[in-house]
């Protein structure tokens, strides 16, 4: 009985010793693939780049789907904020996109580009003073960009 409890010892010992090496080679995987740099590439890209894909195409829902996904992937994500706005502009819900200028703004700061999507979304929504103003603004800062000066010609053919 005492050469079967040391045999038993024997295997049990080497069964743990063997899993127990097996988890450490997981382990260190883990802790590998979290400082490594391809692991840890930007994951809002693809749906950055299919939804920037489908606004190109007017498939402003499928649009905003990915914006969407790409911001709560990534919050501090401002190109993925702008296009959610813009996509929701595009579908007529305004109150969702000022939400999203809100954090666009938060993330990015107040700069002319998005000061321009704004003034273009008062557009939209018909407020010319509060489109003015904004477009007057981006216009200032951007003075011989073509986007900002077709909105001001669009807004005074209104």
């Amino acid at each position: 009985m005492g050469k079967f409890k040391l045999s038993t010892v024997f295997v049990l010992g080497s069964v743990m010793l063997a899993s127990g090496c097996q988890t450490a080679s997981v382990d260190s995987t883990i802790s590998t693939a979290a400082i490594d740099p391809v692991v840890a590439k930007d994951i809002s890209e693809n749906d950055l780049v299919a939804g920037k894909q489908h606004f190109n195409d007017a498939n402003y829902g499928l649009a905003e789907k990915h914006f969407r996904k790409a911001v709560e992937l990534r919050a501090s994500n401002g190109e993925a904020w702008m296009g959610l706005a813009a996509s929701y502009d595009q579908l007529g819900r305004f109150d969702f996109a000022d939400r999203a200028y809100e954090q666009l703004l938060k993330v990015a700061g107040r700069q002319p580009r998005i000061v321009n999507n704004m003034g273009y979304s008062q557009l939209l929504r018909g407020d010319k003073k509060k489109a003015r103003r904004l477009l007057t603004e981006a216009a200032a800062l951007l003075p011989e960009d073509q986007v900002v000066q077709a909105n001001i010609a669009l807004l005074n053919k209104i």
